[in-house]
């Protein structure tokens, strides 16, 4: 790790964003009190990670990326289990499976739950003591799209509880659904950190439409138009590339001004992975 430094506000959703590798996991669990690091200095709720450490288990939650449960414990049993270690009462972790939607597999063996079911649960642990900052891993990694929307849904629903969410992940998609604010981690490197629309601005200001208009004059319109760095035609479309993030806008007034007649219109608009390959040089999946 090289200089890692980042705050985390009270209320917000935090991400760690970069690829496999990138020091996401190694971060968090120095953060966590889990992994101590070469140097530097730490404070989770005004709590030093390793000299309070009790005190600092009691006011966060933790999900891991490898977390596994005994085969055939059941659903209820890790759960009071949990509630146990904390001298919570049982009926805190029924009252969760109930939110989310797990109180059908009170009785099920933890072997038997889908993929999204058990993120679920590790989700249901994590908040049993009612912490002030919860800690998730890769929380999504390996499940169906409707899992994975499903699981932000129910993050979104933390966060509106009043909790602090840090989490990692090595998808841009779910970064910049979920984050208020991200970090990039690179080899182990911090390389910026903003929220995401703000980093698309910084970042990749260009801005595509394709469209479709048969109005000989509507290229060359286009052209003339300031910020617009490229205009192409192909197999009965136009496409328009430029800079600045009113340049949809202009193009929108230019045919309304021209009564150009269009019967496709459509944006292509820069991302989160956009600026992970704009300030790596090279894509997440690479």
């Amino acid at each position: 790790m090289d200089d890692v430094s980042f705050d985390v506000y009270d209320g917000e959703i935090f991400g760690l964003i970069g690829p496999n590798g990138a020091g996401k996991t190694t971060t968090m669990e120095c953060v966590e009190g889990l992994r101590t690091p070469d140097h530097g200095r730490i404070s989770v709720l005004d709590l030093d990670p390793f000299r309070d450490t009790y005190k600092l288990q009691d006011r966060i939650g933790v999900q891991l990326q490898e977390a596994q449960l005994q085969k055939r414990i059941k659903v209820k049993e890790a759960v009071h289990l949990w509630a146990s270690l904390y001298n919570k009462k049982t009926s805190e972790g029924d009252r969760l499976l109930e939110q989310l939607g797990l109180a059908d597999k009170r009785n099920s063996w933890f072997m038997t739950l889908s993929g999204g079911q058990k993120q679920r649960l590790f989700i249901v642990l994590a908040l049993i003591n009612d912490p002030e900052v919860v800690f998730l891993d890769e929380l999504t990694t390996g499940l169906d799209p409707q899992s994975r929307r499903a699981i932000w849904e129910l993050v979104r629903g933390i966060r509106e509880r009043g909790k602090t969410v840090f989490l990692t992940t090595h998808l841009m998609e779910e970064a910049e659904r979920l984050c208020d604010r991200v970090a990039i981690i690179e080899h182990g490197r911090i390389i910026d950190m903003d929220t995401p629309e703000r980093l698309i601005r910084r970042y990749c200001p260009e801005r595509t439409v394709v469209l479709a208009a048969a109005d000989p004059t509507a290229e060359a319109r286009f052209r003339s138009m300031p910020g617009v760095e490229e205009v192409a035609a192909h197999d009965g479309l136009i496409t328009i590339r430029g800079s600045g993030e009113h340049l949809v806008t202009e193009v929108i007034q230019c045919l309304s001004e021209n009564r150009i007649h269009v019967t496709d219109f459509r944006t292509i608009l820069p991302n989160l992975e956009d600026v992970f390959l704009k300030v790596t040089g090279h894509s997440i999946r690479d």
